[in-house]
């Protein structure tokens, strides 16, 4: 039996490339292999970090007498979903109308044309109430197979058929002020007063929902009771590691106390963008500190020697989940001390029961401010120090070009904001591996691994989302650059991932992508914001920073994006959260603030004005008059020979100001 994964740049296919089942990489070779010896195709997806996919991996994929099975019937491939999210989204969408539900391992058994005939998600090596084995599932599928394959491939096209027809682009109905009071009333009656967040266990950092309510409350006041008992209880809880920093992708429970343990670059991307504006807004200490934590946490832990930002940690270690992170009492004092430990267990929840298995605890703080700040620095550093000499999970190194463009876009708006200029360079670092390394042949591929590009193509998130951080990038940096790079993402999201027929629409692989049985186009924000609603923030901030050749063009193809989401964001706002976000922006104006000066020590107030002042979704660029490149900086002199700002929203446009106290009253007076 040949290693097929033995080459691949996935850590994930890596993990499965020594199991005794022959698998295979998506690919025309696989589909082909499966029509040669008519037989199905058993497509197991997942990801790195996941823990049930490491026990299936453990209890089915590493068992000789599974896998014997396995090959015996089935031509079997292995995807890693961070990787394709294009194959990922289709057959979710299969598994989620058969079984109602989605989730990873996703396990999906295909016709060998690839259309889905049944599918399922993590599978057991024993019966379970309303469960069958594994092993008696597969048998089950190949004697149906042998029996009944013009049945089974009949209800697979039935099935593609009716997923075409669901996916259909959504009828225009535009996302206006109605619209956007309706959603936070919706948002209002979903809200957990409890413990804030939307919904029950288990429970999701709604960061775009979050952002949505802020920039709500900017423009309007309202809102922001919901933002802050949600920012502090996940700030607080199991969900951020409080040692080290960075947030886990969801906690199991309605209160955020025990998270499931992977740490994914996505979340701390936006998680970091949103706690520095929610800061910028309320001027809490906690927040503050939760930006310093999670910025920290990703050049730390995820940074790479090439310059990006890996995927993700592992949710366990050695096998175990949450190995790394959870405490007992003697545990604290063995490190601490009697007195410091005892100290640490009840500042942090940490109890003889505990929250977890086996008697362990999660850490979680009682208040957003301790009250002896140097004994809990001393604290912390010391148990930091001893937990990291545990055994550490494991790291998915590949360099997803979206999470990084969300990354980038978080430590330079953070930096900018924050005024650490440290922050500033490592987006800046990874801005120019992702276009020195990813950006090849002229168009973007998704993948990198220890600096070496792969060959999957980027997808319209891709495109998106990168173009998002490069555009505050430029913002944070005045580098023409980062804004040049952006207009070229965005030209090629928009000449390759529109819908033809449907203006304003999107699909999430490109016309020239390898054609699946279906061609996703999702508009729903999930955990991270979808291909069409980041392109539609990217349109409406570019339309304010690009030339004015293309700055009608980008307006244009924002709003018929945003002209897209009404329906959506009316019923279901917890999964519009970008579009929402867009849509108050353009509301706003957007808000636009250009600060010029001779030099930079020059122009420093005012932009630090701006920065604390601005609302989210604005932009600010800062230069000398005219500078090549920065087309916002056009036009501008300075005024009596010193540093000026001028504000504008949507296309009207302030008198010039020259002192901060001006500025700061422009930008927070109502719009005219």
């Amino acid at each position: 039996m040949s290693n097929r994964l033995k080459a691949a740049t996935s850590p994930y296919l890596l993990q499965h490339a020594g199991n005794p089942v022959d698998w295979w990489p998506w690919g025309e070779e696989a589909l082909a292999e499966a029509k040669r010896r008519n037989v199905p195709i058993l497509l197991s997806v997942g990801y790195a970090a996941c823990h049930w996919c490491h026990v299936m991996a453990h209890e089915s994929f590493e068992d000789e007498a599974t896998a014997t099975l396995m090959n015996a019937n089935f031509v079997n491939i292995k995807v890693d979903r961070e990787e394709r999210p294009d194959i990922d989204s289709v057959y979710m969408a299969a598994t989620q109308a058969m079984t109602g539900q989605g989730g990873w391992p996703m396990t999906c058994f295909l016709t060998p044309d690839g259309e889905p005939f049944h599918c399922g998600t993590y599978y057991p090596p024993s019966p379970r109430p309303g469960m069958p084995s594994f092993s008696q599932l597969l048998v089950a599928v190949a004697e149906a197979w042998g029996e009944r394959p013009d049945e089974l491939r009949s209800g697979a096209r039935q099935i593609i058929a009716h997923l075409t027809e669901k996916s259909g682009p959504l009828p225009e109905s535009v996302v206006d002020g109605a619209a956007l009071d309706s959603a936070v009333a919706t948002l209002r009656k979903e809200f957990d007063t409890g413990n804030g967040g939307f919904g029950g266990a288990p429970k999701f950092p709604p960061t775009m929902a979050l952002n949505f309510l802020l920039r709500h409350h900017e423009r309007t006041g309202s809102g922001l009771d919901m933002v802050e008992h949600t920012a502090e209880a996940m700030a607080l809880g199991g969900l951020n590691d409080q040692l080290a920093g960075g947030f886990a992708r969801y906690s199991v429970d309605a209160g955020w106390e025990v998270p499931h343990f992977e740490k994914m670059l996505y979340d701390n991307g936006l998680l970091l963008r949103f706690y520095a504006q929610f800061h910028g807004v309320t001027g809490y200490e906690y927040a503050r500190r939760t930006v310093e934590e999670t910025a920290e946490f990703l050049l730390r832990d995820l940074g790479t020697a090439e310059g990006g930002f890996a995927a993700s940690l592992d949710a366990d270690t050695d096998g175990v989940e949450g190995l790394t992170y959870v405490w007992t009492p003697a545990q604290l004092a063995e490190v601490l001390g009697e007195e410091d430990g005892a100290w640490a267990a009840g500042l942090f929840q940490v109890t003889e029961r505990g929250n977890f298995e086996h008697g362990a605890s999660t850490l979680r703080l009682r208040e957003p401010h301790p009250e002896d700040e140097t004994r809990y620095e001393r604290v912390r550093r010391a148990l930091l120090t001893a937990r990291n000499e545990r055994p550490q999970p494991a790291r998915d190194d590949k360099v997803i070009a979206a999470w990084n463009g969300l990354a980038i876009g978080a430590l330079a708006k953070a930096g900018a904001r924050l005024d650490r200029p440290q922050w500033i360079e490592a987006a800046a670092r990874a801005a120019a591996f992702l276009m020195d390394t990813h950006f090849a042949g002229g168009r973007l591929r998704r993948t990198s691994r220890g600096g070496v590009v792969g060959t999957t193509a980027g997808v319209l998130e891709d495109y998106a989302c990168l173009a998002e951080g490069l555009l505050e990038l430029h913002q944070a940096t005045g580098e023409p650059r980062w804004l040049a790079d952006a207009l070229v993402l965005l030209d090629l999201a928009l000449a390759h991932f529109g819908i033809p027929e449907a203006t304003g629409a999107y699909y999430d692989t490109a016309d020239d992508a390898e054609v699946l049985v279906q061609r996703p186009s999702d508009p729903t924000d999930n955990a991270s914001p979808s291909g069409a609603s980041a392109l539609a923030n990217a349109l409406l901030t570019a339309s304010v920073l690009a030339g004015h050749d293309r700055v009608g063009r980008y307006r244009e193809a924002a709003e018929q994006a945003l002209a897209r989401a009404g329906r959506l964001a009316a019923h279901a706002p917890r999964f519009a959260g970008h579009w929402l976000t867009v849509a108050e922006a353009a509301a706003a104006g957007p808000v636009q603030v250009a600060v010029v000066g001779p030099d930079a020590a020059s122009r420093a107030e005012l932009l630090a004005a701006a920065l604390t002042s601005l609302p989210d979704g604005a932009v600010v660029v800062s230069g000398t008059p005219d500078a090549d490149g920065v087309p916002l900086l056009a036009d501008r002199p300075l005024v009596d020979g010193a540093a000026a700002a001028y504000v504008c929203r949507g296309y009207v446009c302030e008198r010039p100001v020259t002192s901060a106290e001006e500025l700061r009253a422009q930008l927070t007076s109502p719009t005219p």
